[in-house]
Formats: C-alpha cells, sequence, structure tokens
C-alpha cells in the first residue's frame, strides 16, 4: 500500500514539474509540450507573400484581382496591405467598427464596453489591421468557371452616403458598398448593426448585367495572423485559432500549425454550420441562418496568416436577374447564453476542455447564483460551497480515513523502523495495524480523486467566462480575471495547502513526507500568476475543508499529533 501511495505521490509531483516546465517554454517563445502554437513573430513588411495550394473554385484567399481592385499577388501579403480608398468609422453603443472601401473589409472592431487587459485606459480591439496584427473580416464573390471575374474582397467599392454614428433612440444603423459594373457583375454589401449586439447583418446583392448566366459562390472570410493575444498568460494555455462547426462533425478547433502543414482535419462540406476565430473571452463568426450547401476551407497565405472561409453558392443567375445573400457577422464577448441563442453550437467557443459536459452546468449554477448574490466573486465562494456540501459524505470519509492513518502514524513508523531489513515482514505487520484499526491507506485518496473532475470543470469555468473580466469582488480585487495586485490571495492559498499538509497523516518515508510539503510551495507558486477569481476559488474550497478536516480530527482525537 504504501508503494502504492509513494507513486501517487510521485506521479502529482511529476505532473507539477511538467506543467511549470511547460509554462517556462511557451513564456519563452518555445511550443507547448501538449501541442499549444508557440508564439509566432510578426513577420516584417515587405515579405513575399505566398501562393495558397487549391484546386477547383478557388479559395478566397486566393481570388483573382478584379476589374477596379488594387494590383495584387495571388495571395494576400503577409503584413496587413496598406490601406487604400476611403475608411469608414461606424459607432453604435456597443462598438466602434472601420471599413475600408477596398473590398468593403472590416478591419478594425473595438468593443466599447471590455477594457483592455495590459493598458485599462484603452478598450478591447477585437479585430484590427495594423503592421503589429492582422485579423479581418471579409467577403467577395468567386465564379465556378474560371476566367469569370468578380466583385472580391480587392475590388475597389464606393461607399453609399448616410449615417455614421447610432443616433439616440435608432434601433439599427447600416452601412452600404457598392462595386463598379465588371465584365456586367456588380456586387453591394449593406452591413446593419444594432442597438446593444455584437451581431452584425450582412446582406449581399448580386446583379447579372452581362449576357451569359453566371453561377457566382459567396464566400465569408475571417483572415488572422497565428499571435496570440497580447497579454495572455504564460502560466495557463487557452486556445487561440479557428474553430467551425456542423451538426454531423459538431464543434472543430483547428490548430494554426496544422493549417500550415496542409494537414488540418476539419469538414469540407455540409448544409449547415458556420466558422469562426476564437481567442480568450472574445471570438468572431461567420453564421448563415438559413440550411443551404456549404463548404468549409482554411488556408495558409503566407508567413504568420491564415484563413478560415464559408463558401456558399448563390445559384445560376440568368443575364439581367439579381440574387441576394443574407449572412451574419458577431464578433464580440463569449457571453454563453448569448451565444447559444445564435446559432446552434456557438456557445462552444467559450473553450471547457474535455469536461464540457460538467463545465456548462457549473457555468449554469454559477450565473443564477450572481443573479442571487449580485457579485461574481460571492458567486464563486457560494459555487464552491454548494459543492462541498454536495461532496460532504465523500470527504468527510475521506477525512477520517486521513486521520485514522494519522492516529496509527507513530506505530507505523515504529514497525519501518525495526523491520528495515525485512521489508516482507514490515508489509505484513503494518496490514494487521490497518486490519486491527480499520483503516484503508486509500480511503483518504479515493474520494478526492471521484471529486477533481468537478473542480477541474470549474476551474475550466472561471478561466473561460469573459463575466469575469472587470468584475469586481472586495475591497483591492477589483477584477477577477486579473492577477492578484497586492497578492494576498495567493499568499492566503499556499498557507491554507501547507496547513492541510499539517493536518494530514505524514508518509512514513522521510522522502515522501519532505513532498509532501513541496507540492503546496510549487501550487503556491503558479497560483501567483492566475488570476484572482481562480485563486478565490481554490483558498475557499481549502479552507471549507480545513474546517471539515479540523472537525474530523477534532472528533477523533488526533489534532496535533
Amino acid at each position: 500500500m504504501n508503494d502504492i501511495r509513494r507513486t501517487l505521490l510521485w506521479v502529482v509531483f511529476g505532473m507539477s514539474l511538467v506543467l511549470i516546465y511547460d509554462a517556462w517554454q511557451k513564456h519563452t517563445g518555445h511550443g507547448s509540450l501538449f501541442g499549444g502554437p508557440a508564439p509566432r513573430p510578426v513577420a516584417a513588411a515587405g515579405s513575399s507573400p505566398g501562393m495558397p495550394a487549391g484546386s477547383g473554385v478557388p479559395a478566397p484567399a486566393a481570388v483573382p484581382a478584379a476589374a477596379g481592385a488594387a494590383p495584387t499577388a495571388p495571395g494576400l501579403p503577409t503584413a496587413a496591405p496598406t490601406p487604400t480608398g476611403e475608411r469608414v468609422t461606424i459607432t453604435t453603443d456597443v462598438v466602434k467598427a472601420v471599413f475600408e472601401s477596398q473590398g468593403g473589409n472590416l478591419v478594425y472592431l473595438e468593443l466599447l464596453g471590455y477594457k483592455d487587459g495590459v493598458d485599462p485606459k484603452r478598450n478591447v480591439v477585437l479585430l484590427d489591421q495594423s503592421p503589429k496584427r492582422l485579423y479581418v473580416a471579409q467577403t467577395g464573390l468567386v465564379a465556378a468557371t474560371p476566367g469569370v471575374a468578380l466583385p472580391n474582397h480587392f475590388t475597389q467599392m464606393t461607399v453609399v452616403p448616410g449615417e455614421r454614428t447610432l443616433a439616440a433612440g435608432a434601433k439599427t444603423l447600416a452601412l452600404r458598398f457598392e462595386s463598379p459594373l465588371i465584365d456586367g457583375h456588380k456586387l453591394a454589401k449593406t452591413y446593419t448593426f444594432t442597438r446593444g449586439e455584437y451581431t452584425v447583418g450582412v446582406k449581399h446583392e448580386f446583379s447579372n448585367q452581362g449576357t451569359a448566366p453566371i453561377a457566382p459562390q459567396v464566400y465569408l472570410q475571417l483572415a488572422r495572423d497565428g499571435n496570440p493575444p497580447e497579454g495572455e498568460s504564460s502560466f495557463y494555455f487557452t486556445f487561440t485559432g479557428p474553430a467551425m462547426y456542423t451538426d454531423a462533425a459538431k464543434f472543430t478547433k483547428i490548430d494554426f500549425k496544422d493549417i500550415a502543414k496542409g494537414s488540418a482535419s476539419h469538414e469540407k462540406a455540409a448544409d449547415n454550420g458556420w466558422v469562426a476565430m476564437v481567442q480568450h473571452y472574445f471570438a468572431s463568426a461567420w453564421l448563415v441562418k438559413t440550411p443551404g450547401a456549404r463548404e468549409f476551407r482554411t488556408a495558409k497565405v503566407s508567413d504568420n496568416h491564415y484563413t478560415i472561409a464559408m463558401v456558399q453558392p448563390l445559384g445560376t443567375v440568368a443575364p439581367g436577374a439579381s440574387a441576394t445573400h443574407e449572412a451574419v457577422l458577431f464578433a464580440g464577448p463569449q457571453e454563453e447564453k448569448k451565444l447559444a441563442a445564435l446559432a446552434p453550437g456557438l456557445e462552444l467557443v467559450k473553450d471547457y476542455g474535455w469536461l464540457t459536459v460538467l463545465s456548462k452546468p457549473l457555468f449554469w449554477l454559477l450565473d443564477k447564483l450572481h443573479g442571487v448574490l449580485g457579485n461574481w466573486g460571492w458567486a464563486i465562494v457560494g459555487l464552491v460551497v454548494l459543492l462541498k456540501i454536495a461532496f460532504y459524505w465523500l470527504n468527510a470519509s475521506a477525512y477520517r480515513s486521513m486521520a485514522k492513518m494519522k492516529a496509527v502514524a507513530p506505530r507505523v513508523t515504529e514497525l519501518r523502523e525495526r523491520y528495515k531489513d525485512k521489508p516482507q515482514e514490515m508489509q505484513q505487520a503494518m496490514m494487521k495495524i490497518y486490519r486491527e484499526e480499520k483503516v484503508n491507506p486509500l480511503g483518504g485518496c479515493l474520494p478526492i480523486l471521484v471529486q477533481m473532475p468537478f473542480f477541474i470543470a470549474l476551474y475550466w469555468v472561471l478561466l473561460s467566462s469573459v463575466e469575469m473580466r472587470g468584475a469586481p469582488w472586495i475591497g483591492w480585487i477589483q477584477d477577477l480575471s486579473a492577477i492578484d495586485p497586492w497578492f494576498i490571495l495567493p499568499v492566503l492559498m499556499t498557507a491554507s495547502s501547507l496547513f492541510q499538509v499539517w493536518l494530514n497523516p505524514a508518509p512514513p518515508d522521510p522522502m515522501q513526507a519532505k513532498l509532501m510539503w513541496i507540492m503546496p510551495l510549487a501550487f503556491g507558486f503558479m497560483f501567483f500568476f492566475f488570476p484572482a477569481g481562480l485563486v478565490l476559488y481554490w483558498l475557499t474550497n481549502n479552507i471549507l475543508s480545513i474546517a471539515q478536516q479540523w472537525f474530523i480530527n477534532k472528533q477523533l482525537g488526533v489534532l496535533g499529533k
């Protein structure tokens, strides 16, 4: 039994060291041991554009420049392209958006209700096209027949005059772009913003003024560099990259490095689904609410420039006829309930890892507690209290087992000294003591292992929930998603973990005993760099565990032994 306990301890300690080393690897710019992409440097301006592979219908990023477009290579430049034409700024109550007349692309989106994690004086900038960043939303047309020129996201378009700021009392604000006539084909894009919403209605109107029928396809594309968001922690990994969803394949995350190697695995076609770009707390997604055939494409356009796109046919459009297509662009915070209402599976961009089945009901309960308590910090405390109540008897069983182990520890130590040269006799004598005292050496481990998935799931709930950003608790904690500015919570969490070690039975093996004291210090070091909400959760759990264990130890008379 001691061998099993020793093995468990070394496994836990070994994993702790691996996690710390992995965090250091990412902090120093190397790749994660668990497959997370290493931060990629922003390509310098003037890098050679790459040539995306593809056959059949041209990949959206490789659409040939149409008449009226700025001269371009077959792929987008590696660095953000030099803006051409007019820039139009739209302001609503929740966003500030900037469009370029070249392609009518959305090239900047500022979220007015969210402060930047690095500089609280600024707002969060989700989309941006600048020398340092590339993250834009693009749309255009491609033709099923090669060689046919259609307006695309390079085409220079005309901005229709109109309001640029959402007026007081107004519910919506529209912005319209119109392309020139290209070989008898014309495209108009209308973006419609709605008060209080992070969704934008996007309507494409195609008219065929040529002499032959044509079968255009509309593409909805998100282009991004592979860099993690500025200020992302090195001590925990959150996913950044493309994602998609279909009813058949469900939610699929796509790693940048897999796209770069040409090995990205995802659905290629369906009659439903959406595409997205995901990062910690925020996401963007192209949604089409009506069922219909669509293709899904990913590409590495050039160095550190990746795209994910959804392509839909508009059908055959006869000369003199027109066709319309309507989509929704979401770009904003990962508010779970609102995302779920927008499209099937969209709430899954909020990354809960492999314990989603537990995390979703835990967030539901946390949200309900917040509705009652009115404070996310106290909601975290309340949720931990409810979990401890739910597992009270399971914990009691574990603590009783540990208390009994602490009571017999002096006898076990004496046996180890007496039979140190006779391991078989020592094992038999120890098992006799355990039988007489009705002690199960693993009785303190198994109940805790049963609960671990729930507490790991709650960890991911607190790490992923954008509701924690800027949410105060008490006094010095004004942002549960940020590090405790005075490090009070991490110090208390480490101290409480060390106190728990004192309450537990000391392992007979001196090496194990030292390890039991080292582990809380190792974990405590990591928690100095964790968001305050996560530390509050662990601290609350520790305090409640100590209270229950203290009570049981006192009942059994083993305090101080």
